[in-house]
């Protein structure tokens, strides 16, 4: 296989005595499309956080974009983009303005964030809204303009946290369309969701509960060793052995 974009070797993080994460291991490829799945309370959000660089380990070893999770945060930040299901856009700014503040917070530069903004403007088909308030765009292209925003200076990786709650089915397939592109272009995509189709877009899934690591393969490996047709059922399956309470 090529290069790792992310290695998790024994995470845990303990609240108390409360093992939110307990001792995951999992590799991620540089350019693969990589679902994080679990029920609400599985650990899963904990996990993200620790990759993105914003908590730490209880103990572990983790790299993320080739540098250390305790030692090297900083860097794991430059080389990372993120984007929630609240999009984490500025509504009372114009497309525009969105897309160069961005820019400016990943550090591209005023040149780059000029030709860049045009090109991606154009390819979203957006010129003549550009000037136009965030607020007053549908929830689809928020979503595509978010997503483009987070992958703008070209991160190593991608995390995506539910990205696609609220919007309909077209959007959504259109919205994974981009995640593909994305791919092609060697950035790895890291996706939480709870919408099992989309699941079967991901190259690998790993399902957590309470915790753990419970299963990890190809959608279509997955299906075969639970004996189903359907990433729900492999879901439920697993998901309803849980002890812990939901959210």
């Amino acid at each position: 296989m090529g290069n790792k974009a992310i290695i998790c070797k024994d995470l845990t993080k303990q609240f108390g005595d409360f093992k939110a994460v307990d001792s995951i291991t999992f590799d991620v490829e540089q350019g693969e499309i990589f679902g994080f799945l679990g029920a609400n309370g599985a650990g899963k959000t904990t996990a993200m956080r620790i990759l993105c660089g914003l908590s730490f380990p209880t103990s572990g070893e983790v790299t993320v974009a080739g540098f250390d999770v305790y030692k090297q945060q900083e860097n794991i930040k430059k080389n990372i983009g993120y984007m929630s299901q609240k999009f984490s856009l500025y509504n009372n700014l114009t497309i525009l303005e969105n897309i160069e503040f961005y820019g400016g917070i990943y550090g591209v530069s005023r040149t780059d964030i000029k030709t860049r903004s045009n090109e991606l403007i154009t390819k979203l088909g957006l010129e003549k809204e550009a000037r136009k308030l965030v607020g007053e765009l549908p929830l689809g292209w928020k979503q595509k303009l978010a997503f483009s925003v987070a992958v703008f200076h070209r991160p190593k990786i991608v995390f995506l946290d539910e990205p696609t709650g609220g919007v309909d089915p077209v959007t959504r397939r259109q919205f994974w369309n981009m995640i593909y592109e994305a791919a092609d272009n060697g950035i790895t995509v890291f996706v939480t969701t709870h919408y099992m189709d989309e699941a079967e877009y991901c190259n690998r899934i790993s399902i957590m509960v309470d915790g753990r690591v419970e299963a990890l393969d190809s959608p279509t490996n997955l299906k075969n060793k639970f004996n189903t047709n359907s990433m729900d059922d492999v879901f439920y399956q697993l998901a309803r052995g849980a002890k812990r309470p939901s959210d």
